[in-house]
């Protein structure tokens, strides 16, 4: 059986997938050298905590709990489940504590992983209640600064890409449904957003 030679065709495509997967590998070492070398971070750090004493102990029953086997959270865990960072600038620690008692009746549907057993994190739903409470609380006080990707505000001042993105893909009727919360005078805020406020 005689093997076939490579068209050129075929031969340019494998020249320039190598040339891709070099420049890959070379920009990846040169990123990892500036980054074990400098002394300040490459990305700006948008999430941030300041724990209470309630978030102090709840941060040490989160990692007793093993929830870090599955969550992201303060630079520490696996991306297996969802980040955990900023989570408290988009809930506040009565909406945390509600998911965690029983998450299934709170979205009224079915969850990935928490929920009834056999599900992955069906433990967590069993903690003693002030386990949970304390929990919730140190996962409320994980913010985010406005704008940041895990952030439930957009940033400060106008932003060409969104005003662009929101132009471009918005229907028509979304300005007379929606406003921007950009426009927002600082103190005014929804009702909603009022109550998970004052929740904290």
């Amino acid at each position: 059986m005689s093997k076939n030679p490579l068209k050129s065709g075929e031969k340019v495509l494998f020249v320039i997938s190598g040339v891709f997967a070099l420049l890959g590998v070379i920009a990846y070492v040169a990123l990892e050298t500036i980054r074990i070398s400098s002394d300040k971070p490459i990305f700006s750090q948008t999430t941030h905590w300041n724990f209470s004493e309630d978030g102090k102990l709840g941060s040490k029953l989160y990692r007793e709990a093993n929830c870090n086997a599955c969550h992201r959270a303060m630079k520490s865990g696996t991306s297996m489940g969802l980040s955990l960072d900023g989570l408290g600038s988009k809930y506040s620690a009565s909406h945390i504590e509600a998911f965690l008692r029983d998450p299934e009746r709170f979205y009224n549907g079915p969850t990935l992983d928490h929920g009834d057993a056999p599900k992955e994190a069906a433990y967590a739903a069993k903690l003693p209640d002030e386990s949970i409470r304390l929990i919730a609380i140190f996962l409320s006080e994980l913010k985010a600064d406005p704008g940041s990707s895990v952030a439930k505000v957009p940033p400060p001042g106008r932003s060409e890409f969104i005003d662009s993105m929101v132009r471009i893909w918005a229907p028509e009727d979304w300005k007379e449904r929606f406003s921007d919360l950009r426009e927002r005078p600082p103190a005014e805020s929804t009702p909603a957003e009022s109550a998970e406020g004052n929740a904290r």
